[in-house]
């Protein structure tokens, strides 16, 4: 496979440290690897699906909690039940993060039908996603940061995508307590591509309730308005005098339960939100999302290249699944803030491109940055990385 990212070979004061997460039902050993900085913050990935199984940051108190859902075995991420509810807890989610309407699209003139998993439409790239496949994992030290590169091959016709698409994820934890996750590929064929990471974050720690106290600032003016199946009608609308005006800090659990037709459409929030300033062609981070927990201080700042980000409140968490902590998942339980470019781009040619052909090179970058209220709020956060 083509080398898609250059590494460098300076040794980082963090660690990398390796554990067995199981076996899969072929008998394929998956290996989990916890990256460490300095600082003691800690993440830990499977190549199973790329998941992020865990992570570890201080709050105002120096107490260092996991602020994210998932579970402690691989058996509980491959189990019918999980794959039932399909949360995609943690997970890379390819070829098509969101929803492709009627499970096709037109290149060219040629018509693709597509592997459907929601009604009669595509989600999070089919039946079989990125999220269920084993990638080829080499951890690396690069600067003052530690990382997991992770590799896959999509064979052409993979849920009938178009294409064999060659993918680098990589996963990197920075000194400054940032998890810097990068993402490249290149295609054989003209094909869509929309990749994105799928946390749910409680930043009172995994299992601690629900995250409708929690602060949430998005930088963006709009968002795009669903219909019935989740999906865009096509138009962007402004965010002014709606329950979708994030660009001042308020708890996500405010107008959660407004009598608003795209809340109930949606059980609440599954909408995602224009970045302000953000570009699809550009590699300059911007400033898409802060989220706060007020009784921990904990803040997370979410950068990326994306014209997009997802904001999912866990809408569809009943209880029936059973986290690290021993508690249950309930509705509202973790939000997912997923950087991506816009649902169902194939059917909308005013939306931006997901289209990548021979020749060129997917790039996508995001960041989520770590601090406490201790140590910077929400006031005066710049816009750029």
């Amino acid at each position: 496979m083509e080398r898609l990212l250059k590494r460098s070979h300076f040794m980082a004061p963090g660690g990398i440290r390796t554990t067995s997460h199981g076996q899969l039902a072929d008998g394929r050993e998956v290996t989990l690897f916890t990256l460490e900085n300095a600082a003691g913050m800690q993440v830990s990935i499977s190549p199973y699906g790329g998941i992020v199984t865990s992570l570890i940051v201080p709050d105002c108190r120096g107490r260092r909690d996991d602020v994210v859902l998932g579970f402690s075995n691989l058996q509980a991420y491959t189990s019918r039940e999980y794959h039932d509810a399909s949360p995609y807890f943690g997970a890379l989610i390819g070829r098509y993060g969101n929803r492709i309407a009627g499970g096709s699209f037109i290149i060219d003139g040629t018509r693709f039908a597509l592997a459907t998993n929601e009604g009669g439409n595509t989600l999070h790239g089919g039946v079989d996603g990125f999220e269920r496949r084993l990638w080829e994992a080499r951890p690396f030290r690069e600067g003052t940061g530690v990382g997991l590169s992770l590799i896959l091959e999509s064979a052409d016709g993979d849920q009938g995508f178009p294409g064999r698409l060659s993918i680098e994820v990589r996963y990197t934890l920075l000194a400054e307590n940032t998890l810097d996750i990068r993402y490249q590929a290149v295609t054989t064929k003209a094909t869509h591509v929309n990749l994105t990471h799928h946390g749910y974050f409680n930043l009172e720690g995994e299992g601690e309730g629900n995250v409708l106290d929690h602060l949430l600032m998005i930088n963006a003016d709009a968002f795009l308005p669903i219909d019935d199946a989740l999906l865009p009608v096509g138009d962007l609308r402004s965010v002014t005098d709606t329950p979708f005006d994030f660009r001042q800090p308020i708890s996500i659990g405010a107008r959660i339960e407004t009598d608003d037709r795209q809340l109930l459409q949606a059980n609440g929030y599954d909408h995602n939100f224009v970045v302000t300033q953000g570009n699809e062609d550009s590699e300059t981070l911007t400033l898409a999302a802060v989220l706060e927990a007020p009784r921990c201080g904990r803040v997370m700042k979410v950068y990326t290249t994306e014209p997009g980000i997802q904001l999912y409140s866990g809408n569809s968490l009943d209880g029936s699944l059973i986290g690290k902590s021993g508690n249950a998942y309930s509705r509202y339980a973790g939000v997912a803030l997923e950087t991506q470019h816009f649902p169902d781009s194939p059917h909308h040619p005013s939306f931006p491109s997901t289209l990548l052909k021979p020749g060129e090179r997917y790039t996508s970058n995001t960041q989520y940055q770590f601090s406490t209220r201790a140590d910077l709020g929400l006031a005066g956060v710049s816009e750029r990385a």
